[in-house]
């Protein structure tokens, strides 16, 4: 009887979890960039635009998003697809972080849904060759399948700095994030890496949200202020960029913010932080 009230609790288990994390895959071995450097040769590197979507991670069979969790993608997107990784943007165009994120996230998704979504490609993790290479086997990828929903982010060459930051004016006067610079001979490299920088006007990041400090003035009874801790344990307050909303209904204790910043403070605190928006529950 006990044996039999074991086993029945475990079919039981198997069955919830299952249910529960069935969507959630390995997470995908990729590349992260680091910070711009304005000692390096720009013409040592290939630029691109930084698309402000959700990162993807075609394995050869299904979609990812980088934390592991699987896209539910109609087969009429990735019709034509390689069996091959292709690490990339699922993409609806400058502005659309938000519907884009919303649609990554839904468990279920309609074909229609995804007919004007772009998964931009950016690089492909298991060829051997430098980035330079591996841009040539993208385009040649996107041209052998010809699918709108499988295109190519189109990298650019640069002879300087001063070339360099005309066209990230250009770009964020469009209403794009900043630029991509990939050095020209790296080899794909599991974790951050030194050799793809991003170059934005301002840097964001993550931190948890430890507190809340009460508004004044116009802000009474909302909120003033959110205490954060980043990943190196750096604590500090970020009072702008909320909506009156957003002050009424904060975001909880243990949530995860993503905030902007323009450098850091002698203390090592980011410089004139500002709230941008609280993380998609994974």
């Amino acid at each position: 009887m006990f044996r039999a009230a074991n086993l029945m609790i475990f079919i039981l288990c198997t069955i919830t979890c299952t249910s529960s994390y069935s969507d959630v895959l390995l997470k995908p071995k990729i590349q992260l960039a680091s910070h711009f450097d304005a000692n390096l040769e720009v013409s040592d590197y290939l630029v691109s635009e930084k698309l402000d979507g959700v990162r993807g991670y075609w394995t050869g069979k299904q979609m990812l998003t980088r934390s592991g969790r699987l896209v539910s993608v109609p087969t009429s997107f990735t019709q034509g697809f390689p069996d091959y990784p292709i690490d990339g943007e699922l993409w609806l165009g400058r502005g659309q972080f938000e519907q884009i994120s919303a649609l990554v996230r839904r468990q279920q998704t309609l074909a229609q849904e995804w007919q004007t979504v772009r998964f931009m490609i950016f690089d492909l993790p298991e060829h051997p060759g430098t980035f330079e290479q591996r841009y040539q086997a993208m385009q040649q990828l996107a041209q052998s399948v010809d699918s709108f929903h499988l295109q190519v982010i189109p990298q650019l060459q640069f002879a300087d700095n001063s070339a360099l930051f005309t066209e990230l004016d250009n770009v964020v006067a469009a209403g794009g994030e900043g630029l991509m610079l990939h050095y020209r001979q790296a080899v794909y490299t599991v974790g951050r890496s030194q050799f793809i920088l991003k170059l934005k006007p301002k840097y964001d990041a993550e931190a948890v949200v430890i507190g809340h400090t009460a508004g004044k003035g116009k802000y009474t009874g909302m909120l003033g202020a959110l205490t954060v801790k980043t990943p190196q344990g750096v604590v500090f307050n970020i009072g702008s960029g909320f909506t009156d909303k957003q002050r009424q209904h904060p975001p909880a204790i243990g949530a995860i913010i993503t905030y902007q910043y323009l450098g850091f403070t002698q203390k090592g605190t980011p410089r004139f932080a500002t709230f941008l928006r609280q993380r998609p529950a994974q």
